[in-house]
């Protein structure tokens, strides 16, 4: 698994296709995706945005990493760094923001790749 992270609006997808050739039509998009769509597609990207959608479903962070990172190793995924901003007052938002920072602490820890984009330019962190 390779992770791709970083702000909102910072190059993240273009960075991936660069890195790693696939194409920007071929990534499969978190805002709209089912959980069997991650298991199989190349690349997601808006991963947060499916953590927003399954937000009620997920109850064990590291639990749900698994599943991802078994069925579908070989995944790229994209997401928005959402830990380094204000703290969020509605209650909703700041549980989505510690369930994405989890999840992907957790898959981090499986992946082979994690990249950090600032300004279109990527920093590799683990790796």
């Amino acid at each position: 698994m390779i992770i791709i992270i970083g702000g909102a609006f910072q190059g993240k997808k273009q960075y991936a296709e660069r890195v790693t050739g696939i194409p920007g039509n071929q990534m499969t998009d978190g805002a709209d995706c089912s959980l069997e769509e991650i298991y199989s597609c190349q690349c997601l990207y808006h991963f947060h945005e499916w953590v927003r959608r399954k937000l009620p479903d997920i109850k064990d962070y590291e639990q749900e990493a698994r599943k991802i990172f078994e069925a579908n190793p070989e995944l790229v995924l994209i997401a928005n760094e959402l830990g380094c901003g204000v703290v969020p007052a509605n209650a909703f938002d700041r549980n989505f923001r510690e369930t994405e920072g989890r999840l992907l602490t957790c898959l981090a820890g499986m992946s082979s790749e994690v990249h950090r984009v600032v300004c279109g330019i990527g920093t590799v962190i683990k790796g």
